[in-house]
């Protein structure tokens, strides 16, 4: 038996690094936002149908992601045309990754996992988290979003205390240390959960 678990959180809350946690514990990890860039790659599944709908956002044969923030920062009612391409996309490339992965867990870290109804395929849910003040500082630490381009991505995201609510276990990511002890934890009670299954 395997166990999907959906990794979740909100922008800047330590989810990629959670993910890196879950790796190094034994499990595959599908990671949406690095599925993304391969459909947006040259070559890649998204390219095409990206290059009818939004041509200026087209460059060297692949999308970029620049030309794409700003036409979104222009006409945010874009975004739902973006998703109806993107989403098809997404749940093809992830399971192909399902049909070849070998690990007793795998984890699919999806940022929108809840918005997009994606928890419903999962057997458990972890959400990451960090206080708020902790969040805005790591997002405009990275020097790659604007205030306003922050508050717009939160505005699309369930609010984290709605997430943590719904989700079978929370991780604080307010040390590499709390982290990580917390991921092993997880760890422990799905294997526990295994073996007795």
């Amino acid at each position: 038996m395997t166990y999907l678990l959906g990794l979740t959180g909100s922008i800047g809350m330590g989810k990629s690094t959670t993910a890196k946690l879950f790796a190094e514990g034994g499990c595959e990890v599908w990671d949406a936002d690095a599925a993304v860039h391969r459909l947006y790659a040259p070559g890649g599944a998204a390219v095409g149908p990206m290059q009818e709908a939004f041509p200026g956002a087209i460059i060297d044969g692949s999308v970029d992601r620049q030309m794409l923030k700003q036409i979104l920062m222009a006409d945010p009612s874009k975004f739902a045309q973006i998703e109806a391409i993107v989403h098809p996309l997404l749940a093809e490339d992830r399971k192909i990754f399902r049909q070849n992965a070998t690990s007793d867990i795998l984890v699919f870290d999806i940022p929108l996992l809840f918005e997009t109804g994606g928890d419903a395929a999962m057997d458990g849910i972890a959400c990451v988290w960090v206080d708020a003040v902790t969040q805005r500082a790591r997002v405009l630490e990275r020097g790659t979003m604007s205030e306003a381009q922050f508050a717009q991505i939160l505005a699309k995201q369930m609010p984290i205390d709605e997430k943590r609510a719904r989700a079978d276990f929370e991780i604080e990511t307010d040390t590499p240390e709390h982290a990580a002890a917390q991921v092993q934890s997880v760890l422990n009670q799905i294997r526990k959960t295994l073996r007795h299954a």
